[in-house]
């Protein structure tokens, strides 16, 4: 079969690899459509945790190819989506709701090969079925709005609460959907391209800015006229460090973008003090697959707008080399 592999930074090649046959407990799928999260641009660059080699691709949806002996829930031919978190199951934080940083997290495309290939084995508890009607590039999304589910549970945002998102790309714009779906008041979002600050403003945000416009629209905004939630979702250092300005007194920061490992800000611990700031984080998906299912199939987001461009497998070591372009939402592969 067919599959990207990373071999090392930047460098990334279409080979034939051997079928994956699955194990006692694991279904192979044949992979319809793969999603390029942000963080497969970090595995790419050798920022975020890289494994050598290594198939990418964990936002993905397909087709059940085969199944190991001991399978009872699935049969072949079963359209499916699949939970890239692979957690050990009996550590202290897998046992007390925390898997997302189990002592021994894995994730199929970011620590063991995913589903840049035509196939991909997977373990069956992680594979989930898909309603008939949910396309297999809607699937393909589970995953990023897995991720927006937990932000969102850490979040705990109350209904009217004023929000500033920084970043309108394909997460921020899910982002967006689900603050407006949770009763966010207020909604201002800041990006560098008017067309996703355009589609921010048909998914619910209230305003949208350009990152030049941010000291003129916003300079009043700051301290006690600030928001109740300030959220970044760029992942870029510099982006962050100019955000808390604008958080209220017993305002929240979500860091929801992924910023390079060794990436830092400064911040005054007086300020978290003295504002009563509270300041969390956002790390992947846990145990959230199911609710962002149903999230889905419920309708409660528009995700086809959210596609930029399709390609095929054999384009997509060019697409990695060349950068992500400012305007562009998501990219998926399609093997259909």
């Amino acid at each position: 079969m067919k599959a990207l592999i990373m071999e090392s930074p930047r460098n990334a090649v279409i080979k034939d690899v051997p079928y994956p046959k699955p194990g006692p407990d694991e279904v192979t799928i044949q992979v319809k459509r793969t999603g390029i999260c942000g963080t497969d641009l970090h595995i790419y660059q050798g920022t975020f945790m890289p494994t050598y080699p290594l198939i990418p691709g964990h936002e993905f949806a397909g087709v059940v190819n085969e199944i190991g002996a001991n399978i009872t829930q699935f049969k072949v031919g079963d359209r499916v989506a699949v939970d890239p978190s692979l957690f050990c199951g009996s550590c202290d934080y897998c046992l007390s709701a925390r898997g997302n940083h189990c002592v021994q997290w894995a994730a199929i495309g970011d620590t063991v090969n995913g589903a840049m290939a035509e196939y991909v084995k997977v373990p069956e508890k992680n594979t989930f079925h898909m309603p008939e009607n949910m396309t297999f590039a809607e699937g393909a999304f589970i995953e990023p709005i897995a991720c927006v589910v937990h932000g969102m549970n850490q979040l705990q945002i109350n209904v009217g609460q004023s929000v500033l998102l920084f970043g309108a790309g394909s997460i921020g714009q899910l982002l967006i959907q689900a603050l407006s779906n949770a009763g966010a008041g207020e909604l201002a979002v800041i990006d560098v391209s008017d067309n996703k600050l355009q589609m921010a403003r048909s998914n619910g945000a209230t305003h949208a800015f350009l990152s030049t416009e941010v000291d003129t629209k916003l300079g009043n905004r700051k301290k006690h006229n600030g928001f109740d939630i300030v959220i970044d979702a760029t992942g870029i250092p510099e982006v962050i460090q100019t955000q808390l300005q604008y958080l209220a007194p017993k305002g929240t920061h979500l860091q929801f973008g992924v910023a390079p490992q060794n990436a830092s800000i400064s911040i005054r611990p007086f300020d978290i003090y003295h504002m009563d700031w509270k300041l969390i984080g956002s790390m992947a998906v846990n145990h959230t697959f199911k609710p962002a299912l149903n999230w889905i199939a419920a309708g409660r987001f528009e995700t086809t707008p959210l596609i930029s461009s399709v390609l095929r497998l054999e384009e997509v070591p060019n697409f990695l080399s060349n950068g992500k372009a400012t305007d562009i939402m998501k990219v998926q592969i399609s093997f259909e």
